[in-house]
This record gives C-alpha cells, structure tokens and sequence, in this order.
C-alpha cells in the first residue's frame, strides 16, 4: 500500500477481512475445484450421480455421451475428490463422494436462475 493511501475501514473490520481471506493453499484448491466443475458434461455427470450411483455404460447411455468421454470426465473429478469408485466385479460404481457438492450444484443453478 502506498503512503498516500489510506483504508476507510476500520481496523476490526480489515482484521476480519484478512481472517475471512482463505490462505495461498485453500485457494489453490478451491480454484481446481471450481475449474474442474467448469465444464457442462462434468456437470451432468455430477447431476446424474446425486441421484444414484451409475458405471460408464449407464451414465454414457443416459446422458448420450460417449463412453470415452465419460471416462476421462470422471476421473477429473474423481481426481479433485468429487466422486468415488465401488468396484463390483469388473464393473466400477461412481457416486457423489460428498453430498456437499449436490448443495453446491443446487446453490449454483438457484444462482443463476
């Protein structure tokens, strides 16, 4: 801050900025997090696992995306810990590790409603 400047909040509330403010790390993570939801078929494949857990084949075929695709989507988000893998067999479950993020998605969608 240059000399010349000077902050027309109080003190208390400039502490209360600077503790609200998420450290270097925190933000770090939470910009992974909201880039790995920026995109429209991680969106749907989120949408679809708050209702149930699915594999490719059902989220590839319920939501006319290639399989390919839905792969590669879930493992970004499995990879920001967004979803987990049941394995049953050789077939792989992805669910909502989280029901938080459902409380996301559903904020997100009022927002821009």
């Amino acid at each position: 801050m240059f000399d010349s400047e000077r902050l027309l909040i109080d003190n208390k509330t400039l502490d209360l900025v600077r503790s609200y403010v998420p450290g270097e790390d925190a933000l770090a993570a939470m910009s992974d997090f909201f880039s790995a939801l920026g995109d429209g078929t991680r969106l749907k494949l989120i949408s679809a696992l708050s209702i149930t857990e699915m594999c490719v084949t059902d989220l590839s075929l319920s939501l006319k995306i290639n399989q390919t695709t839905v792969s590669h989507q879930l493992r970004n988000l499995k990879s920001i810990g967004a979803v987990k893998v049941r394995r049953q067999g050789k077939v792989s479950f992805y669910s909502l590790k989280d029901n938080s993020l459902l409380d996301i998605m559903l904020k997100a969608v009022n927002f821009v409603s």
